[in-house]
């Protein structure tokens, strides 16, 4: 009988939400902001007040983290410019489980 844990994607987006908001956490730390809330709903812009530099900052995270397959510019790139500016935790949540679940595929 297998004792293998059967993960589920809510588990997955979960875990990937609390690795996603320590990052983000070490971040503001930086700026003095630790006290601030990361939820999925948070706005990396309008919330969070991220600049495109700590995008790239937590790009070279989540490539630490995940490996080359997340890859932060690319996500981006593919969106428009409301997208960008409206941009939450979640959905990058999202589309980095996305990844690792094709990674997983391959």
């Amino acid at each position: 009988m297998s004792t293998a844990k059967h993960t589920t994607a809510a588990d997955d987006e979960k875990t990937v939400l609390t690795d996603i908001s320590g990052m983000l956490k070490n971040m503001l730390d930086e700026y003095g902001l630790d006290d601030l809330e990361i939820a999925a709903e948070s706005r990396f812009m309008e919330d969070l007040d991220l600049e495109s530099i700590d995008l790239v900052t937590l790009a070279g995270s989540l490539q630490a983290r995940y490996g080359p397959q997340v890859n932060l510019a690319e996500f981006v790139a593919g969106l428009e410019l409301d997208e960008i500016i409206d941009l939450r935790v979640g959905h990058l949540v999202e589309y980095v489980v996305g990844c690792l679940k094709t990674a997983e595929g391959s």
